[in-house]
């Protein structure tokens, strides 16, 4: 098989799909790697370290796309490499279609088969492909979060630790899973007081013992979140649905509850948010406020620290590449589990449920378990 790794282009990525070692391990399968010159430097790793490894350097995405027969990424792809989508060519990236209807009706008609890091499970409620990078998104919302309380940037001038005198700041994560726990230890770290809310009383239990004793377990309804955006210095949305698009936690009118300068982080944005007022934004301009209330909704959060990121997913995913690389993908699905689940769309049609119901499009239950 030919695999084929193009630059990210969406603004501000800074990751690469694949690492040399991940082109030696394809090439000594006999399989040929097709790389854009240029795709590693944003991590660190230069064209000689892939040529060495094995790969093919061509000059352009259209020369990737064009040769492979299976392109590996890392973001969605962007609306100018629609076009270079073909039938039956194999994309395996982080997707996040629910969140986009114009990118879930262009890879549909370009019959591309779509098959995406953020569904791929591996049978006991763990999403493999997406751990890694809600470990960062969730590391980093506290590091973000942390800046823009700061005045000078519109917050509301709070260290997030205090001093002694004077209290911590107040820190509200909604999602007790990867990318929570994740914000929730971090936060702990800064000695913030911190409440992570969930409906999974199993999950808050398992969060109970393991937390610091400044991180508070609550049981997440209506009336909590209220109570808790009243308090709350910094709100991190980090609630997931898998495939499917978040569920909004937090409308337009309970920002009247918070204080002025307050931050939000919603990490939930790749998602299409938690938060009724978030919006996507970029690293190079990453904020607004709305009520007085400072958004932060960057989708590649990860991207800006692309080394860590890069080595983090890419440790992750060349299992599964080798897998695909090695039986088809067709195969794949029908004997592994794991790879049937990430398998959004298979020759121009939806088979995942989710985002088949996300936008009322018919779903075809090939793959399904």
């Amino acid at each position: 098989m030919i695999v084929g790794v193009p630059r990210e282009i969406k603004p501000d990525e800074y990751r690469v799909a694949m690492l040399p070692v991940g082109v030696e391990e394809l090439t000594r399968r006999g399989h040929q790697v097709v790389m854009e010159a240029g795709a590693g430097l944003g991590s660190g790793l230069a064209d000689h370290d892939y040529l060495r490894a094995g790969a093919e350097m061509v000059a352009s995405p259209a020369d990737v796309f064009g040769k492979a027969d299976m392109v590996v990424k890392v973001k969605e792809p962007q609306p100018s490499e629609w076009k270079l989508l073909r039938p039956g060519q194999v994309v395996f990236t982080y997707f996040h279609f629910a969140a986009d209807r114009r990118l879930t009706e262009a890879v549909l008609a370009s019959g591309a088969n779509a098959v995406a890091y953020e569904t791929l499970s591996d049978g006991n409620g763990l999403l493999p492909l997406l751990t890694p990078m809600s470990e960062v998104a969730g590391r980093m919302s506290i590091q973000e979060g942390a800046k823009y309380l700061e005045k000078p940037q519109m917050g509301r001038g709070i260290l997030l630790g205090g001093v002694p005198g004077v209290p911590p700041a107040h820190i509200t994560i909604l999602g007790g899973g990867v990318v929570g726990a994740n914000a929730a230890r971090i936060a702990a770290g800064f000695q913030a007081s911190v409440a992570i809310l969930d409906i999974n009383l199993d999950r808050l239990r398992y969060l109970d013992d393991v937390m610091p004793a400044n991180v508070t377990c609550l049981f997440s309804d209506r009336h909590t979140i209220r109570r808790q955006l009243e308090r709350a210095d910094l709100v991190v949305g980090a609630v997931l649905i898998p495939g499917a698009k978040a569920p909004r936690l937090v409308e337009e009118g309970n920002l009247k509850f918070m204080q002025p300068g307050s931050v939000i982080i919603d990490v939930a944005i790749d998602q299409g948010g938690c938060i009724a007022t978030s919006r996507p934004t970029s690293h190079a301009d990453p904020t607004y406020i709305v009520h007085d209330v400072v958004h932060y909704c960057v989708t590649n959060m990860p991207g800006a620290v692309g080394r860590t990121s890069t080595f983090a997913l890419c440790n992750a995913t060349l299992r599964w590449v080798l897998e695909i690389a090695d039986r088809g993908l067709e195969t794949a699905a029908y004997e592994l589990p794991p790879v049937a689940s990430a398998v959004n769309m298979f020759k121009g049609t939806v088979t995942n449920q989710a985002v088949a119901e996300t936008f009322d499009l018919e779903f075809n239950d090939r793959f399904a378990a």
